[in-house]
């Protein structure tokens, strides 16, 4: 059987399939990596854990919601309840001028990102190509693969700064940012995954005012930030324009499984992902929606977030910065991001004489899990940039005991990469 040019894009192997491919193996017990420093699976909180048991007995135990959330099909947008209490949430908290019409639910945030980047980039009327350009590079890993045209996503180099012993920042270089007439969207992730980066208040604000010039979007993923899961360290406001486009999902607030996410955008925007989640999948599962609903209206959600699980990462944060100052070499000329957000450390070896993908699979055999970074810089054009190949993704979100041990190994290897 011969695949189309479409299946062989979807189904030829990418860094997400690979990522996931090692995370499940890991932890089915398959293969030789028990310590996960490398996916993007949530931690366990134990307060949180016992949220979704009481939510679990409330649906449960009474047989008209146990039915609604079972045996009913939501419309394609999502349950009506929660795309009420959602913008009303939105109103309260960020005074953002939206209401149900303007939240369409997905099965996921990698499902909201494929629809709303062939929604807006792809092939045109007059046979150009319509590109998604992300202002920041490195960004999130499983947006690669989601272009239904080839060519189809554009990338710049970030400016980099030294920020003090050991560590760097990435900013949005606008001298070299130019989106020209075939830029469709503009994407960021905020906080960024993977570096821990969080684009700033001026900085979004400039790429908010290129989209209105433009009359383009500014899709913003909120995997780890606003309303929940709230996983920011520094200072920053959300932003709602009329170009602005926001995913927000329940994975990070400790629900992967659900696959979950809301888009938050104009009404028309909202209503094209609603049709195009009838044309793909009918409708959106009601679990998630059930478990959160009660939480979103209360807006206990928000309190959650805040109280309970920011402070759980950036307490995990500050112990894993403290295990790297311990076990890494301080002669060595590597470099951390800054941590201003999310569940990632960034690493980078500046230099260094083995790459990332070298470093990833000499620590896979000793039993440690990473992402090498060169994952993370599709659509530039410059395949060469040494940068690319210096960098590896950490993962914070284990016990503190595996994040330990695991940094202990990743520091050897920092010590004999150079």
């Amino acid at each position: 059987m011969e695949f189309s040019s479409l299946g062989q894009n979807l189904s030829g192997g990418s860094g997400i399939e690979s990522l996931m491919d090692d995370l499940g193996k890991a932890l089915s017990g398959v293969g030789p990596a028990p310590l996960m420093l490398g996916g993007g699976n949530p931690a366990h909180i134990p307060e949180m854990e016992a949220v979704w048991k009481e939510r679990m007995e409330k649906i449960v135990g009474d047989p008209s919601i146990l039915r609604r959330t079972l045996a009913i099909y939501d419309p394609p947008r999502g349950n009506a309840a929660v795309l009420e209490s959602l913008a009303a949430l939105l109103r309260r908290e960020f005074s953002w001028p939206v209401g149900p019409e303007n939240i369409a639910v997905t099965p996921g945030g990698q499902t909201a990102f494929y629809f709303l980047f062939n929604l807006f980039g792809g092939r045109r009327g007059d046979g150009s190509l319509g590109r998604i350009l992300f202002p920041l590079m490195p960004e999130y890993i499983g947006y690669a693969n989601q272009s239904l045209e080839p060519g189809m996503f554009a990338g710049v180099q970030p400016g980099i700064s030294r920020t003090g012993s050991h560590r760097f920042k990435y900013h949005v270089d606008f001298k070299n940012l130019h989106p020209g007439s075939d830029i469709a969207a503009l994407c960021v992730s905020r906080p960024t995954n993977p570096s821990g980066n969080l684009i700033s208040d001026a900085e979004l604000g400039h790429l908010a005012d290129i989209a209105a010039q433009r009359n383009i979007p500014l899709i913003i993923d909120n995997a780890y930030g606003w309303p929940f899961p709230g996983l920011v360290f520094g200072e920053a406001k959300p932003l709602w324009t009329a170009q602005t486009v926001h995913v927000m999902s329940l994975s990070k607030f400790g629900l992967p499984g659900t696959r979950t996410a809301f888009v938050v955008a104009s009404p028309e925007v909202a209503a094209a992902v609603s049709s195009m989640m009838a044309v793909t999948g009918l409708a959106n599962g009601n679990f998630g929606q059930a478990i959160v609903g009660p939480l979103i209206a209360s807006g206990e959600i928000v309190r959650l977030s805040r109280d309970i699980i920011r402070p759980f990462y950036l307490k995990k944060r500050d112990a894993a910065l403290e295990a790297i100052a311990e076990f890494f070499p301080a002669d060595a000329p590597y470099a951390l991001h800054e941590s201003e957000g999310a569940l990632f450390l960034w690493l980078w070896l500046d230099g260094a004489k083995k790459t990332s993908r070298e470093i990833y699979e000499t620590l896979k055999n000793r039993g440690v899990l990473v992402v090498p970074g060169d994952y993370f810089f599709f659509g530039l054009p410059d395949e060469d940039w040494r940068h690319r190949q210096e960098c590896l993704r950490i993962s914070f979100a284990m016990s503190d005991a595996d994040v330990r041990a695991g940094l202990k190994i990743i520091g050897e290897e920092v010590a004999s990469a150079f």
